[in-house]
């Protein structure tokens, strides 16, 4: 029984008994009770038709693992020291309605990536003795677009070919994706007299402190090309290896692109995404990346040159044969579930990225799985 309920039925006991019995003393608490629960209805009742909840435009994008803030301006006719503002997806209500005009953020819990509709809030209005109760909702909901969370690239010791893995370090970027962390270089092949015009950074500073002599780093064939991210989603292990290959293309993206850009392929599109370093085009391929789907296999396109860095990040527990539209040198597989091929040359988004030095042998293992 509420406790609306039971003071109702006290006092309408305590008033019959005050009848039956003759006492006159009874009718005062029985007249008590009676008052305090009209004045409690019609408290509330006056505070619900006075209410005014106004939720204000949220941010269209939050980043997977984030709270979705909801900025909330209650208007109030009566003080209601008893009123919360709450959501089906909040962790916690929040007091309000102390004051004719207040500001109150609920923050909604982490939302899987992809787009979401987020319900309205909803003021609710009690009197001092939980006597009454009256609901007040927001008007619309809204729609918002949970984008997969950036993780830092660590590279494994050793993991990368060539002493520019161990000398340049990474510039850093927004939410932390990469601060400190050494980015994933071309690939080296050795050392040639210098060139004029090359980049400072190719010139072999020890050998020139050493000799005299200077000297630059030779990369491989085309290692200036951008990069090419991958992301295969056919046959994921499960929700949950496919959410953490989204977000190690994500992380590699945002991680290769700003050094030379990179070109990131996804599923059944038959147009790559291309990557500018200032990372103009960044905010499309994220959105793409936050939305894609289970199923489908990456298309092999002719921008993909044979020089060119390819990492294939797959959702799959097994080994995937790479379409033969994808020409590369330097190739990398990235997986949730790694497979037993070796030592790791870098972790990311709990994702692990392998070393496979030649197409046939990626292709057969595929076969073989």
């Amino acid at each position: 029984m509420t406790a609306a309920r039971a003071t109702l039925a006290l006092a309408v006991a305590v008033l019959l008994a005050a009848v039956f019995f003759d006492t006159t003393p009874l009718y005062v608490p029985g007249v008590a009770l009676l008052i305090a629960y009209a004045a409690a209805r019609l408290w509330v009742w006056l505070a619900a038709r006075g209410a005014r909840i106004e939720q204000r435009p949220a941010p269209r994008a939050v980043i997977e693992g984030e709270e979705h803030p909801l900025d909330v301006l209650v208007r109030t006719a009566l003080p209601i020291p008893a009123g919360t503002v709450t959501h089906p997806l909040a962790a916690t209500p929040v007091p309000a309605g102390q004051t004719p005009s207040m500001r109150v953020r609920v923050g909604v819990r982490p939302l899987r990536r992809g787009w979401h509709h987020v319900d309205p809030v909803t003021l609710h209005i009690r009197d001092p003795l939980r006597l009454a109760a009256a609901e007040v909702r927001a008007s619309e909901a809204q729609r918002v677009l949970v984008l997969p969370r950036i993780e830092p690239v660590v590279i494994a010791p050793g993991g990368l070919d060539g002493a520019e893995a161990r000398t340049r370090m990474g510039a850093g970027t927004p939410r932390g994706d990469g601060v400190g962390k050494r980015p994933l270089p071309s690939e080296m092949d050795g050392l040639r007299s210098y060139r004029p015009g090359s980049p400072a950074s190719r010139i072999h500073w020890p050998i020139l402190a050493r000799s005299g002599e200077l000297v630059e780093r030779r990369l491989v064939g085309g290692a200036d090309a951008s990069p090419v991210v991958v992301l295969d989603a056919e046959n994921p292990e499960d929700a949950e290896a496919l959410d953490r290959a989204v977000r190690a293309a994500a992380s590699l993206c945002r991680h290769l692109a700003p050094t030379a850009g990179c070109m990131l392929i996804l599923p059944g599109e038959r147009v790559p995404h291309r990557i500018d370093p200032a990372l103009r085009a960044w905010p499309g391929a994220h959105a793409r990346l936050a939305v894609v789907q289970a199923g489908g296999r990456p298309l092999g396109h002719r921008a993909v040159t044979r020089d060119a860095a390819l990492f294939w990040v797959s959702a799959s527990a097994q080994v995937p044969a790479l379409g033969s539209g994808f020409g590369s040198r330097v190739r990398y597989l990235v997986t949730p579930s790694p497979p037993d091929a070796g030592e790791p040359a870098f972790t990311v988004a709990g994702c692990t990225g392998r070393r496979v030095a030649a197409e046939s042998r990626l292709g057969a293992a595929g076969r073989a799985a």
